[in-house]
């Protein structure tokens, strides 16, 4: 099976209040992984994981250093820890 993943970039180039909107989300096909990424407070990452919950197989959160680390998931596929040795693609990355 071919595996789906969708980046989902929440950081900014500014300091951000709590009370910010987080991007609108890409498009989630059924069945992916969705990884989480940017230079971001981590109550803005807990946020996104909300927004995330039962919309995607698993949520991931990038790391430069190690790539994607599964912090959920509904799926067989991946566990929590798993780590995929992906990076972010160059389009998106800041």
């Amino acid at each position: 099976m071919d595996k789906k993943f969708v980046w989902y970039r929440i950081g900014a180039d500014i300091i951000l209040a709590p009370a910010a909107p987080l991007p609108e989300l890409p498009e989630i096909p059924r069945g992916a992984l969705v990884i989480i990424e940017g230079r971001a407070p981590v109550w803005r990452y807990g946020m996104a994981f909300h927004r995330l919950h039962g919309l995607a197989s698993a949520v991931a959160v990038y790391d430069p250093r190690l790539g994607a680390v599964v912090v959920a998931s509904h799926t067989a596929e991946y566990c929590e820890g798993d780590i995929l040795d992906v990076a972010p693609p160059e389009d998106d990355a800041k």
